[in-house]
């Protein structure tokens, strides 16, 4: 029986623990330096819209630990001994490994910007940015206005979680439309026009240049690095991006780039050593793929990849084809396969792109303009089939099959209005052709 210790209880080490369990005797600590039981932190932003509790983010009772004998270890972890294969902690105390997997996730961004670890400026990425957001901004008479640094997922989100509460909110984002570097135009500029709606004060093409400070060693103001302009606030919230969380890992001997560096089969350069989650970085990218994948699924499939291995089925980390969903604001947004910006498109990509007149709904798919081959959709405001989109890319179909047969992706709830008739009749007028919808299965009939 090996002794398996994963640092990191987010979802790659959790879900490595788990599938270990399933599939052996083995001893596991899981070791965690931020909570001891794990949560869902994607949920955080519900517990301070008050939609949850802190509790509800957690999917296990704290019992299943034990129950599984998965042993919990709290503690920061400075500096890893792999010669000896030991842990040695912050404290002191140490722990030995047969196997170690690296699962520590990602950090937020900071740039060096004069004042950035003042009280008041934190990311959204742990549970203690919570505990601070709830300290610093409880409500609109404590925090007469937050600034947010970044135009990513994480930065409209915190923009959703101020506004639930009324506190004004001003968004910096140094591009000149809100995520154009992996949007088509039409896309960005719709969630554009759908953040200002919500009264948020959208600043595009504006970089941050300090965060002042007042005599109590908190947020005062922020300065605009292109205009000098202060704009006075309690909080900043800094979501510029993430990076590997690996710092503690600089003098172990295991290969770094950005992230720590893994194989096919996640392993490190270091035998019995092994890296899961936001941490990881391939050597060579899967595809289309970046080396890095901040992305919650990903964990997920790394963590039960590498199980199999520890476990004695060695199995390479395949991730299938991309996709993705996130919200913006009142937006949901699904992607599967390749849409790039306008700037990363190849040279045989083109769109079809379709948007509804009045409301908040568009679709963009994007296909080879000389095969026809279907390569990608993103879609806003459309529920679409992962499993249909999947088998759709593994099958490498047409366009044109596509929109035939888009009725059977459509996965929005009884009596929500379709509008694939709309998008193929463009598609057809575009194109000067006569693609029909057509069925498979048996879909709803009814529509406001």
């Amino acid at each position: 029986m090996e002794h398996i210790v994963i640092i990191g209880n987010g979802i790659s080490g959790v879900t490595a623990a788990r599938h270990i369990r399933k599939n052996s005797d083995h001893k596991i600590t899981l070791v965690s330096a931020e909570t001891k039981y794990f949560f869902s932190r994607t949920a955080l932003m519900y517990v301070y819209m008050g939609h949850l509790t802190f509790k509800h983010t957690q999917p296990y009772e704290n019992w299943f630990w034990d129950k599984n004998s998965i042993d919990l270890k709290e503690g920061f972890v400075n500096k890893i001994h792999t010669d000896e294969k030991k842990l040695e902690f912050k404290d002191s105390s140490s722990l030995s490994y047969d196997k170690l997997i690296i699962a520590t996730g990602s950090k937020p961004n900071k740039f060096g910007w004069p004042g950035q670890d003042l009280g008041g400026v934190m990311g959204m990425y742990h549970k203690q940015d919570l505990e601070n957001l709830e300290k610093h901004a409880p409500n609109k008479e404590v925090c007469k206005r937050a600034v947010i640094v970044g135009g990513g997922l994480i930065g409209i989100e915190l923009a959703e979680m101020l506004r639930s509460r009324k506190i004004p909110v001003t968004f910096l984002v140094r591009e000149a439309s809100f995520w154009n570097g992996v949007l088509p135009s039409q896309e960005s500029e719709m969630i554009n026009k759908h953040i200002k709606d919500h009264h948020i004060d959208l600043r595009l093409s504006t970089n941050l240049k300090e965060i002042k400070s007042d005599e109590n060693g908190n947020v005062k103001s922020i300065i605009i690095e292109e205009t000098g302009e202060e704009i006075f606030c309690n909080v900043v919230g800094l979501t510029a991006g993430v990076t590997p969380n690996i710092d503690f890992l600089k003098d172990s001997g295991i290969e770094l780039k950005r992230g720590v560096l893994v194989n096919r089969f996640l392993e490190t350069n270091i035998a019995d050593v092994y890296a899961i989650g936001d941490c990881a970085e391939q050597h060579e990218a899967i595809g289309q793929r970046r080396n890095i994948e901040a992305v919650w699924y990903t964990g997920r499939m790394m963590g039960e990849t590498l199980a199999q291995s520890i476990c004695g089925n060695k199995t390479a980390y395949k991730p299938g084809h991309w996709f993705n969903s996130a919200k913006f604001l009142d937006i949901e947004y699904q992607t599967y396969g390749w849409v790039f910006s306008e700037e990363s498109k190849q040279v045989n990509e083109t769109y079809f792109q379709w948007q509804h007149p009045k409301d908040n709904k568009c679709i963009t798919i994007s296909y080879d303009v000389n095969t026809r081959k279907f390569l990608g959709i993103n879609t806003f405001g459309i529920r679409m089939r992962h499993e249909i989109f999947d088998r759709w890319l593994t099958e490498n179909q047409s366009i044109e099959f596509v929109l035939e047969y888009l009725t059977d992706a459509n996965f929005d709830p009884e009596f929500y209005k379709l509008h694939e008739a709309e998008i193929l009749a463009k598609f057809n007028q575009e194109n000067n052709t006569n693609i029909q919808l057509k069925k498979k299965s048996w879909k709803r009939i009814f529509s406001f």
